[in-house]
């Protein structure tokens, strides 16, 4: 239970194939708070977040991917491959464009009146003002990888 309200509040979970996930309140007596129950619906949906916590019941990786609570699902075999693989692939994209698309997920989970889309508009506009929008268009241009250094 605890690890499951942890594991959302990562930007990327990812899951071996064994892999189990359960809230347990419901079995234990356990009041789930509201920021608990807040965070599952705006992840997951208010339907599966129903299910999830009335039923209390374990749901295996590829029932835990098809809700959204984890992004990829590998074999025990191959997860730290894939998986690093995949981390790979994130870090070589550009860190300004990562930092603004964080922000405007971190925005989007606020209600609708104190959501600050103006801070966001101006990691935006940094993005495009930055050594690495030009390295990313030339790179695009010679059918190359961009290095991204973050300024």
């Amino acid at each position: 239970g605890g690890g499951f309200g942890l594991a959302l509040a990562c930007d990327i979970r990812l899951a071996r194939a064994d892999a189990r996930f359960r809230v347990p309140a419901a079995r234990l007596g356990l009041g789930y708070g509201f920021e608990g129950v807040s965070l599952l619906a705006r992840k997951l949906g208010p339907d599966a977040t129903a299910d999830i916590l009335f039923s209390a019941r374990i749901l295996d990786a590829s029932e835990a991917e098809r809700l959204g609570v984890v992004a990829q699902v590998w074999s025990a075999e191959t997860f730290a491959d894939e998986s690093g693989a995949y981390l790979d692939s994130v870090a070589a994209n550009a860190p300004l464009t990562l930092m603004a698309a964080k922000a405007a997920l971190v925005e989007l989970a606020k209600p609708e009146a104190t959501r600050d889309t103006g801070a966001v508009a101006r990691l935006v506009t940094a993005c495009f003002a930055s050594a690495d929008y030009k390295e990313g268009q030339a790179a695009f241009k010679e059918k190359r990888t961009p290095q991204f250094r973050g300024v």
